[in-house]
């Protein structure tokens, strides 16, 4: 069933921004404080027999100079330098195979994943990359409630540093074309396309798919499903900590975000997410400050437009970047 507001209402929807005092200077030093460590983006060759491609195993450093895995495919038969997709991933993904990724290289593009720190756990898609912070304070099972008493100390700071700092790795490899890189991805990973829309101020598009850490609030209101139920799980156990959790979460709603942005962006949302409600969405297209359009998929749950959506990605790049 349709879950949220009717979409003659999401049309329109655009609550205010939930904007902690000091939020461009916590990231200003947040971003400043990672990139005190050196970058030291390395490229290893890798036959994962995709004959078509050149495969590469990445290491860089992100947040705390911890090290981040990923991967790098390109095309052999078109000239570089060539645009380049930052994949990021969904919440329990990690960067998984290489044949997984074979989209943007088809298109003629180059691609890079990045692994998401302390996730991939799950069968289809395991992940390499370490979180080497441990707790900071009570929470609950999962990454939501993760050091969530304190912006400084909660996951998502790490995650989101590791995003821009991976754009930054993009960039530096001599296939990719420095100017012509977009951010990608869907749920947690459409949450790390939106923060480094509005962290890196020179991107050439974003694809912001059924976006995850958008208007957390409303969202914790609406939805049961994991994982903001781990929020509510917590809050429910730690009554008198509910206010300091969520003034945290305003460091990291994907909002704030939104309305720092100027790269063009194509969004997309479904009417029957129960994951992450449409409103918070319609909410983060709406403050979206660069130009802006999105696809709505009515019958589709948390998947969205799935393959259809990837093909309306294909035609809005091709068209911005050939």
């Amino acid at each position: 069933m349709f879950i949220d507001l009717p979409l003659e209402q999401l049309r329109s929807y655009q609550p205010p921004l939930p904007e902690p005092d000091g939020f461009d200077t916590f990231w200003k030093r947040t971003l400043a404080e990672a990139r005190a460590a050196e970058l030291d983006a390395v490229f290893t060759g890798t036959d994962a027999g995709l004959t078509r491609l050149h495969t590469y195993d990445v290491e860089f450093s992100g947040f705390g100079g911890h090290r981040i895995r990923g991967w790098l495919l390109a095309p052999r038969d078109v000239p570089g330098p060539l645009p380049c997709v930052v994949q990021y991933l969904g919440y329990s993904g990690g960067r998984g195979l290489p044949h997984n990724w074979l989209l943007w290289p088809s298109v003629g593009y180059a691609v890079f994943v990045m692994d998401s720190r302390g996730q991939g756990w799950v069968q289809h898609s395991p992940g390499d990359t370490p979180d080497p912070v441990g707790g900071t304070g009570p929470e609950t099972p999962g990454k939501m409630t993760q050091g969530v008493l304190s912006p400084d100390d909660y996951y998502y700071r790490r995650l989101y540093t590791d995003a821009v700092r991976a754009v930054e790795a993009a960039r530096v490899h001599p296939l990719v074309d420095s100017e012509r890189i977009v951010v990608s991805g869907g749920s947690q990973g459409g949450a790390l396309a939106l923060a480094a829309a509005g962290l890196v101020p020179d991107l050439a598009a974003a694809l912001v798919d059924v976006p995850f850490m958008t208007h957390i609030r409303r969202a914790v209101e609406i939805t049961d499903a994991d994982p903001y139920g781990e929020l509510a799980r917590f809050c429910a156990g730690r009554r008198d900590l509910t206010e300091r959790v969520f003034a945290t979460l305003d460091h990291f709603d994907g909002l704030n975000f939104a309305a720092r942005a100027n790269a063009p962006a194509l969004f997309s949302t479904a009417l029957r997410d129960e994951i992450t409600p449409t409103s918070c969405g319609f909410a983060a297209y709406h403050h979206y400050a660069g130009e802006k359009d999105i696809r709505v998929w009515p019958f589709n749950g948390h998947e969205g437009g799935s393959t259809h959506q990837q093909a309306e990605q294909i035609a809005f790049l091709r068209a911005l970047l050939g």
